[in-house]
C-alpha cells in the first residue's frame, strides 16, 4: 500500500550545526555548483542511483529522484550555526578541501551564507577555540534562543519546511544514562544547567520542539536519550544518526561481510588514521576520541556475530587509532592490517590503504540524508529512521532489535523502504530469475 506523501511544495530550509566546517562548506559549494550545472553529484544515491521496480524481466530501473517525490536541490535554502563568525566562502577557502578554481565558481552565493552564533560549552570539545557563541542564564534559555533562530530563519527565508543536521565537532564521550528518562526531567535538567546536557542535545531538543527532523552526523550522545526519543515520538518528528560512515568504517562494512559470507576466520584487525583538519584536532583530545572509538569499534562484532561463530570470531583483536597530523589536512589516510585464517586454520592477511578526502565522502551523505528525512516527514514517519542506517557508523535502532551494519543489507533495506513508500513490492531476490539491482 502506497504511503500518503505530501508534495514538496515551496522551499526546504536546511539548518546546519557547524556551518563553517569542512564537511558543511564542501557540501554547500558542491550543491551550488551542481545547481549551476558546473559539477555533478557523484556519490549521491538520491541524485545518481537507480532503483529496480518489479521483476527483472520488466527492465524498470528509474532513478530514485524520479521514482520518489524528493525535493529538488534548487529549492534548498541554507543556514545554521557556527563558533566562527565568517561567511562560508572564507571558511571553504581555509578548509582547503576544494580547489580555489572550483570555489570561485560559487563565490557569490557561498559568501552570502553566514552562521548564527552557536551554543557551545568548552568542556565538551576541549580542542576547539570558539569566538562566536551564545550566552544565556541556563541551558533552557539557550535552547529557547535556538528555537527563536529556527522560527526567524523560516520566516525570513520564506521556507515551508526545515531539516536540521549536525555537521559540527565530536563531543566528549558520554554513555547513555537513565537519568534523562522523560521530557519533563530533561527540561528540568536544562533549567538547572545539568553537567551531562551537551550542546548537541540542546540543538536536538530545539529541533524536535519546532517539529524539525534532526540528523546526528557525529558519534555524540545527542538525540539518542530516552527523553529525546520520547519527545520525537510525541512531536511526530523523524530522527536519524549517528556518525557519517565515510572512510575506514565504510571499508569494514564491506570487507567483514565478505569474511563472514565465506566463513573465513579473523585473528585481528588493526586500524589507524592520520587526519589534519579541524576534526583531527578535536579528536586529538582523548575524551573526544573515546566517542569516535566506541562508534568505530561497534561494527565488527555486530556483523561477525562471534557468539554464533566462536571458532571464527570469538577472540579477534580489534584496535582503532586516530592520529592528528596537520600536514595532511582533509586528506585522510586510513590504513588497515587484517589477519585472517582459512582452510585448516592457515593464516592470511589483507592490507588496505585508503587515501581519501573525508569531506568529499561526507558531502553526498549530507545531501541524501537531508532529502530523505524531508521525505520521511512528508510521509508522516516519526522517531528513529532505521532505514537510513546505510549512512551511519553507529546507526540508531529500537531497543529490542540488533543494529544492522552490513552495507549491502542496509542498502537493500533502504531501497525496499522506498519501494514500500510508493506501494511497490519489495525485492527479495528469491526467484531464480532475479538478479541484484
Amino acid at each position: 500500500m502506497k504511503h500518503k506523501i505530501k508534495d514538496p511544495t515551496g522551499k526546504l530550509g536546511v539548518l546546519i550545526v557547524g556551518l563553517n566546517g569542512a564537511v558543511s562548506t564542501t557540501f554547500l559549494a558542491g550543491i551550488l555548483a551542481i545547481n549551476k550545472k558546473v559539477a555533478k553529484p557523484f556519490g549521491s544515491l538520491t541524485q545518481m542511483a537507480t532503483i529496480r521496480v518489479g521483476d527483472r524481466n520488466e527492465n524498470k530501473f528509474p532513478f530514485i529522484k524520479d521514482f520518489l517525490p524528493l525535493e529538488d536541490t534548487n529549492n534548498l535554502v541554507f543556514g545554521g550555526w557556527d563558533v566562527r563568525d565568517e561567511n562560508c566562502f572564507v571558511s571553504a577557502m581555509e578548509a582547503e578541501v576544494l580547489q580555489e578554481k572550483d570555489l570561485l565558481k560559487v563565490k557569490e552565493q557561498l559568501s552570502q551564507i553566514k552562521p548564527m552564533a552557536a551554543v557551545f560549552e568548552q568542556k565538551f570539545v576541549v580542542n576547539l577555540k570558539p569566538s562566536f557563541t551564545k550566552s544565556g542564564k541556563n541551558k533552557f534559555d539557550l535552547m529557547e534562543q535556538l528555537r527563536a533562530d529556527i522560527r526567524n530563519f523560516k520566516e525570513q527565508n520564506k521556507v515551508d519546511r526545515l531539516v536540521m543536521i549536525w555537521c559540527a565537532s565530536t563531543e566528549i564521550y558520554q554513555p547513555v544514562k537513565e537519568d534523562l528518562v522523560s521530557v519533563e526531567v530533561f527540561e528540568k535538567a536544562m533549567k538547572e544547567n545539568a553537567e551531562n546536557i551537551a550542546p548537541s542535545m540542546i540543538y536536538a531538543y530545539a529541533a524536535i520542539a519546532e517539529g524539525v527532523p534532526y540528523i546526528n552526523g557525529s558519534p555524540n550522545l545527542s538525540v539518542d536519550t530516552p527523553a529525546l526519543m520520547e519527545f520525537a515520538e510525541k512531536q511526530n518528528v523523524p530522527v536519524a544518526g549517528k556518525d557519517y560512515k565515510t572512510g575506514q568504517t565504510l571499508m569494514k562494512t564491506v570487507i567483514s561481510p565478505m569474511l563472514k559470507a565465506r566463513m573465513l576466520g579473523l585473528n585481528g584487525w588493526f586500524s589507524t588514521n592520520i587526519l589534519g583538519n579541524r576534526d583531527g584536532e578535536v579528536l586529538d583530545d582523548p575524551d573526544s576520541f573515546k566517542t569516535k572509538e566506541v562508534s568505530k569499534l561497534s561494527v565488527l562484532d555486530s556483523i561477525l556475530q562471534p557468539e554464533l561463530y566462536p571458532d571464527l570470531y570469538n577472540n579477534f583483536y580489534h584496535k582503532v587509532r586516530i592520529n592528528y597530523y596537520p600536514p595532511r589536512g582533509d586528506n585522510k589516510e586510513g590504513w588497515d592490517n587484517i589477519d585472517i585464517f582459512g582452510w585448516l586454520g592457515y593464516p592470511m592477511q589483507l592490507k588496505i590503504d585508503f587515501l581519501c578526502k573525508d569531506s568529499i565522502l561526507a558531502a553526498p551523505i549530507v545531501l541524501d540524508l537531508i532529502l530523505f528525512m524531508d521525505l520521511a516527514q512528508r510521509s508522516n514517519m516519526k522517531g528513529i529512521q532505521e532505514w537510513l542506517s546505510f549512512y551511519f557508523k553507529s546507526p540508531m535502532h529500537a531497543e529490542n532489535v540488533v543494529p544492522e551494519h552490513d552495507l549491502f543489507i542496509q542498502l537493500m533495506k533502504l531501497k525496499n523502504t522506498l519501494r514500500r513508500m510508493m506501494g511497490v513490492e519489495a525485492v527479495t531476490h528469491t526467484d531464480v530469475s532475479e538478479t541484484y539491482d
